[in-house]
């Protein structure tokens, strides 16, 4: 294994942290997480959830973050749905979903009439021809488009990888000639959010993941301190895509805290 390297030049004064592969995987939590994680508490830092993931509605992940257990607040998550959720309602937009079914609790209550927007994430079985062409068919008549994520791929539960919802994304893309707008990771404007919550400047927070591309490369693009964990869907060599080298890299959670904080 590589020697993790460092151009960490100052501690952050917050931290952004992924869920699925950094945390945990499904419901199992990575070894050391949870305890990095409590560091992390007792040391007062800001800490923010930020999550791609587009299978589980809000409620779903906080319920399950609680139970590995870790001690988390409702305004502490950030997911492309509720971004979506509040563009939707800012705008005046009836949604087109193509999500997944559980996901669907996350956009009750929004218009069902009017103009529409498309809004794509990881529909898993749910995808198919019918529903593609569908929103293809809106966004050729005047649709928004919105992707609540632009993965390339996810974890999945049988340890290998599975695709997520941006090659869909690409295909109604490809086909609209419509680029849509991308809420989840690695859009600046989710990573601006979280840390506004926090009140801090966005040179000050440290993103910690396992998507060398989504996490880190979009963190560092937004002028955040980006560190690129080895678990997860971490495969060796993705970092060399990236524009520019992470933060640091580090085997996990862990090991990235004690590598920021001492």
């Amino acid at each position: 294994m590589p020697p993790a390297q460092s151009l960490i030049a100052k501690t952050p004064a917050g931290v952004l942290l992924d869920i699925d592969g950094v945390i945990c995987v499904g419901a199992r939590p990575i070894a050391g997480s949870i305890e990095a994680v409590r560091r992390l508490r007792e040391r007062d830092i800001p800490v923010r959830f930020v999550t791609n993931t587009t299978r589980r509605p809000r409620r779903r992940i906080l319920e399950d973050l609680r139970r590995l257990p870790l001690e988390i607040a409702d305004g502490e998550i950030f997911t492309p749905a509720r971004i979506a959720r509040d563009l939707l309602t800012e705008r005046g937009l009836a949604p087109l979903l193509i999500v997944h079914p559980d996901l669907g609790e996350d956009f009750t209550g929004l218009p069902q009439q009017g103009q529409t927007a498309v809004v794509v994430g990881d529909a898993g079985e749910a995808f198919s021809y019918q529903s593609l062409n569908g929103a293809f068919r809106a966004l050729l008549h005047g649709a928004e488009f919105f992707a609540l994520a632009n993965n390339r791929n996810f974890l999945d539960s049988d340890g290998d990888l599975s695709l997520d919802a941006g090659p869909f994304v690409a295909a109604l893309e490809f086909a609209s000639g419509k680029k849509p707008l991308v809420l989840g990771k690695p859009a600046p404007a989710f990573f601006k959010l979280a840390v506004e919550s926090m009140g801090l400047d966005m040179e000050d927070v440290a993103m910690i993941g396992d998507d060398a591309e989504s996490d880190v490369g979009g963190a560092m693009a937004a002028g955040l301190m980006g560190v690129l964990v080895r678990t997860g869907k971490y495969r060796p060599g993705q970092e060399e895509r990236l524009a520019e080298p992470p933060t640091s890299i580090e085997d996990d959670l862990s090991a990235a805290v004690a590598k920021l904080f001492g």
